[in-house]
This record gives C-alpha cells, structure tokens and sequence, in this order.
C-alpha cells in the first residue's frame, strides 16, 4: 500500500495518496476548484480550465484535474491572475451563450450561472456571432438547446465512457462544433438507451428531461432521496417533488451502488407513482368484487389462511416466490419467513426460470 506523502495548498500541508490529481486533493481537503467540464464519474479532461491552479517553480498555470499530484508541490488555487482568468475563461463561453436565464429549465441549477455570478463575468465583454438554431424535441424523454451548450464534452463522455453506447459524440469543427447523433438522426431506441445520463451530466440547460420541462425548476422542487424499485441493485435516486406530486428523477452522484447513473427505468419509469390504475389500499375480494381494508385487517386475513392451509396440508405444501425486483434484504426476509414461521424449504425466485 503506497504510504501518504504531503502536498502544501494554499500554505497548508495536506496528505495524500499516489495516483490523486490536484483537484482530487483539494477537494478531499476542503479545497473549492470552480470546474465545468469535470466530473467525478468522468477521466480527467481538462477542457473548460476554470481548474487551473497556481504551482511554485511552474511558470504558467495548470489545470488541476489533469495535473498528477507530488509530493513537496506547492499549490496555489485562489490569486489575482488566476480570478482574472477563469473570469475571462466564462465570459468567453458566455459570449454564445443566449441570456435566457429568466425562462431556463436549469436556471438555479446550472454550473455556468453559479459561476458566472461568483466571478462577476460580463456578458458584453466578447460581443460576437451567436448560434441561432432550433430546439430539438425528436424523442419523447430528451430536449436539446443547442445554443446553451458550452461544449464541455461531459455528454459525450459519459455517453461513450460510462454507458458505452456511443449514441452521441462532438461533430463538426470550430466555432460550429457541438455533441449530436450520427448524421443528426433523431434519438430512438435504435441508437440510444434513453438513460439520460447525458442530461444528469450536462452542467447548463442544453440537455433537460422532456417530462418534466415547465412543471418546476431547482429551487421549487424538494428532493426526497429513495431507491429504485425496479430491480435488486439499489439504485439510489432523487424524486423532485413540487405540489405533492413527483415531477422528475435526478441523479445522487454520493449514491454508494450506483454513483448517480441510472437505466431509462430509473430516471423516467416513474409515472406509476400517479397512475389511475394504482392500488394505493389493500384489497380483499368479497363476493365477485374487492373491498379496501386497512393494513392490520388485509395481515390479519393473510396469516389466518396460510395459518390454515399448513394446518391442513402441512407445510411442506407451501412455499415462497420472491422478485428481482426486490433487494437482496428483500429477498432474505422472504426466505427467513418461508423456512422458520412456515416451516418450509420451498423456496424460489423468478430469475431462476
């Protein structure tokens, strides 16, 4: 195991392991580094450099997300020169930027805004040519505006690193570069996941979930952290609530099993919560039709029939059928109540078959 060696920032030592960039360490010590194009589930990329940081005996300033830590650095990270750049770096990319921040899906929520309002940029310092092209809602979960995009690559790198689907990458050159699909084919099944991980990963309002544009941004929603119910992996997630009502899932990045990814069950498989047809009560079946009960009464009637049944039969007629669905915690309830309260080894689930 590689021993920790030391590292100064700002004036004040800090250890670290081998194989940390400088960003890595100045985060784990309570460092801020403004960034846009990183991200934690991302390689380094060093393309926005708002992480460039100040290095004793290096004559210029590098970016600390691609820049290896060693031991005896010297790390500055907040100085005139460096406020001076990083606030040209933003009003660089807001000079394409349209100033729509009134009406935007991410306003309070976008890398950009935060930014660009913490550094004082200016919006006219870089007057010039602006993208004039249309807002495209070609699928049913996915919108893009791709005159908000700061072409910080997150999108594509999630999309070809993490998702490994390729469906999106930067096309053309220069000034007219932006990510998009293979001969800017409309977004299907064909040739996309629809997982949405390139919207958990844009940092403006260039990529924004469909279903919930217009039904609330950042600051009106609460997030309740929960766990996916479609499968066993346990998928953490974040249900954007607004008026009692859930509106959209958004990515916990701290979340232990899936680090802020998700499948397209996860992040737009949640209209059921709402649903009509949803069965909110127990039921019990009277007759030809059902009647709603309370929990006690629906727990009550169940243990009384299975408590007849082995009476009757005995227990090795009766037995467990568990879900994947369900998580392992789930799954070891079920078998735990099959072989002691019932008696039985008749136990099984559905990924079996």
């Amino acid at each position: 195991m590689t021993s920790p060696a030391t590292i100064v920032i700002n004036g004040k030592e800090v250890q670290f392991t081998g194989g940390q960039t400088i960003l890595e360490v100045c985060r784990g010590a309570g460092v801020p580094i403004p960034t846009l194009c990183h991200d934690n589930r991302l390689k380094p990329y060093g393309g926005c450099r708002l992480c460039i940081v100040e290095i004793k005996g290096v004559p210029r300033p590098l970016a600390s997300c691609t820049t290896p830590a060693e031991a005896g650095m010297e790390v500055t990270t907040e100085s005139p020169r460096l406020t001076r750049l990083r606030k040209t770096v933003l009003e660089l990319l807001l000079s394409n930027h349209p100033n729509d921040c009134m009406c935007c899906e991410a306003a309070g929520n976008c890398g950009l805004q935060t930014l660009a309002y913490r550094f004082g940029a200016r919006l006219d310092r870089f007057p010039g040519e602006q993208w004039q092209l249309p807002i495209r809602q070609d699928n049913p979960f996915i919108t893009y505006e791709p005159n908000k995009c700061i072409v910080c690559g997150r999108c594509t790198r999630i999309c070809n690193e993490v998702v490994m689907a390729g469906t999106i990458s930067l096309v053309n050159r220069g000034f007219e570069v932006m990510p998009d699909t293979a001969f800017a084919k409309p977004r299907s099944l064909d040739n996309c996941e629809f997982c949405g991980q390139c919207v958990s990963a844009c940092p403006t309002g260039a990529l924004t979930d469909t279903k919930g544009r217009g039904l609330g941004r950042a600051g009106d929603v609460t997030k309740v952290k929960t766990t996916c119910t479609y499968c066993g992996t346990g998928c953490n997630f974040f249900l954007n609530v607004r008026n009692d009502r859930v509106i959209r899932v958004t990515s916990d990045l701290n979340a232990p099993v899936n680090h802020g990814n998700l499948c397209i069950k996860g992040r737009y498989g949640y209209d059921f919560i709402h649903h009509p047809d949803r069965i909110r009560t127990p039921l019990i079946k009277e007759g030809d039709g059902f009647r709603e009960a309370s929990w006690d009464e629906a727990l009550t009637l169940v243990a009384s029939r299975f408590k007849a049944l082995i009476d009757e039969f005995g227990p090795e007629k009766v037995g467990g059928f568990s879900s994947s669905r369900c998580t392992n915690e789930e799954n070891y309830l079920m078998s735990k109540w099959v072989r002691t309260a019932v008696g039985s080894n008749n136990v099984d689930n559905c990924a079996r078959v």
